[in-house]
């Protein structure tokens, strides 16, 4: 099955980091979309469809949290493959979005392997935080 993914971070560089070492995973990709803030995010999901999210917590205008809290209640979304990359790893936070059906949480900075073995474990069924 190939993915549209959406990359969601304040930081274009860091959007074009999981951009690239996504495209080398070597796992089938149709489309990459990317968005600024939580607030961007909802408006490409509403457009597109896309299978799986990987988003920063800490943004302006919306955060990651609040962002995960309304794909959590929106139905339409509920099959979404939810990914964390942030550099909050405190267990609190990981406890925060436990409930929002998060799959991994990954910390920055993060290796190129690590995106690439996230990659390949989306297809798992079993939700949890990693």
């Amino acid at each position: 099955m190939s993915l549209n993914i959406l990359i969601v971070d304040d930081s274009a560089m860091m959007r074009a980091m999981i951009k690239r070492v996504t495209a080398l995973s070597e796992i089938p990709i149709d489309h990459i979309y990317e968005a600024a803030n939580g607030a961007e995010a909802i408006k490409v999901l509403e457009e597109h469809e896309v299978q799986a999210i990987f988003t920063d917590i800490n943004m302006p205008v919306m955060t990651g949290t609040e962002l995960l809290r309304t794909i959590a209640a929106n139905d339409r979304w509920r099959d979404l493959l939810r990914v964390i990359i942030s550099t909050d790893g405190s267990e609190a936070r990981r406890n925060e979005v436990r409930e929002l059906d998060v799959r991994f949480y990954v910390e920055k900075p993060f290796r190129p392997e690590v995106m690439r073995d996230v990659l390949s474990s989306l297809s798992a069924k079993s939700p949890s935080v990693q």
